[in-house]
């Protein structure tokens, strides 16, 4: 029986598992590494994130994504450089090829409780038995579409999630749905592609992050006001990037609140020139209805005054985001998902990461209504690596003790 079972090998299962082996935890990990990265982000896309905050973490912080751009020649810097979708990824197949060679590229099919802990199935039939398991499973599971356009099917209407290649879309009549960071990429990204593509979103202005300044010494006084951090600048940024710990300590209704409303709906500064004045945009509607027209797709929105307007489209793409549902992870054995406690359909977790199933632990998007907006990015993995590690080493260590000597079973009691 191994101490612990990573699922999941994007950034937070990355760099669980180096810091897991640096604490000498015995571990396995699977999947496919940087998998979400890699097949449903759109090529050409740049990281919203600043450069030193698109970050896998190891324990001694020798493989950074820096010291990787300057050993490969890519342009990099702290801040004003963005990060590419292709060097992220790059990135992360580097960090998983060098420090953790023995991941298992494959998809973990069932996870079931047994004595001792828990047994999980891979798709290539293997079974095996873990104390516990850390489910690092990212957004894979968790698209949302409105279910005004689900109904359409897959010939006319898809997630985000679902298109890394756009070249199938070129010269087609396109609508992308949202007003995030998603939407905007991928809009700018069909329109470069070849495709008429137009940008419809609830909100009546498209919102960008400002390009940071990189060519002056900001005054004391901005840095105390507006100090830097892995989630922009700012206080609370600061403060949830360095206390998620405090956070899990408030109020939930605060929390939920909190994790909704931070950070709202933007796209990155580079992308404002690439949608603005370039392609169609309808801002302020809503999709009412659609209706399927000779071979193509009709979309009814309905304006703010309430006005209404058609829109035809030969695909719609949905970038309208993710939300956390624990039902919808199906290779979690129906007993055990059913004993998983939710709040909103995220699973309701510990100041340990640890769920209402004693072994089971939550990190990463699934984690953020417990531990705060940091764990929807990247970089939130180095803090979830540091504190989960902290605790299954523990928990190791106790599980040994209690084996060698059982008095120690008896005065844990």
């Amino acid at each position: 029986m191994v101490d612990v079972a990573i699922v999941g090998a994007g950034p937070y299962g990355l760099s669980i598992a180096s810091h897991l082996r640096h604490a000498g935890v015995s571990f396995r990990i699977f999947g496919r590494p940087m998998d979400s990265w890699r097949d449903h982000m759109p090529k050409g896309m740049f990281l919203k994130s600043d450069g030193f905050a698109s970050t896998i973490d190891d324990p001694d912080r020798e493989f950074t994504l820096k010291q990787y751009c300057s050993n490969s020649g890519i342009p990099y810097a702290d801040l004003g450089i963005p990060v590419s979708r292709d060097t992220f990824v790059e990135f992360g197949l580097a960090f998983q090829g060098q420090l953790l060679p023995n991941l298992e590229n494959k998809l973990v099919t069932n996870v079931e409780q047994c004595v001792g802990g828990f047994s999980l199935t891979l798709d290539d039939g293997e079974k095996l038995t873990a104390k516990r398991v850390v489910l690092a499973i990212g957004i894979t599971h968790f698209q949302y579409v409105p279910e005004n356009l689900a109904h359409l099917g897959p010939k006319y209407v898809s997630h985000s999630f679902e298109h890394a290649d756009l070249e199938p879309f070129r010269g087609l009549r396109m609508v992308v749905i949202g007003g995030g960071a998603s939407a905007i990429d991928l809009a700018a990204l069909l329109h470069e592609t070849g495709a008429d593509v137009k940008l419809v979103a609830r909100r009546s202005k498209l919102n960008f992050h400002s390009k940071p300044d990189v060519t002056q010494r900001r005054s004391l006084w901005k840095r105390l006001r507006h100090p830097q951090s892995g989630l922009g600048p700012g206080l609370r940024s600061r403060f949830y990037c360095d206390a998620p710990h405090w956070f899990h300590r408030l109020p939930e209704e605060l929390r939920l609140k909190i994790v909704k409303e931070h950070l709202g709906p933007a796209g990155g500064w580079f992308t404002k020139d690439m949608v603005v004045g370039k392609l169609p945009l309808l801002l302020g509607c809503a999709p009412e209805r659609t209706e399927i027209h000779g071979n193509c797709v009709r979309l009814h929105l309905r304006a703010a005054d309430g006005t209404e307007r058609e829109v035809e489209a030969d695909h719609i793409i949905c970038a309208t985001g993710y939300r956390v549902d624990v039902n919808r992870l199906a290779f979690l054995n129906p007993d055990l998902r059913s004993q998983l406690r939710t709040v909103e359909g995220s699973p309701a977790l510990s100041r340990t990461f640890e769920s209402s199933v004693p072994g089971i632990y939550f990190v990463g998007v699934a984690a953020a209504n417990s531990f705060g907006p940091l764990m929807r990015f990247a970089y939130g993995a180095g803090y979830t690596a540091r504190r989960l590690t902290r605790v299954l080493r523990k928990a190791r260590d106790y599980s040994r003790a209690s084996m060698t000597n059982p008095s120690v079973v008896h005065a844990a009691e």
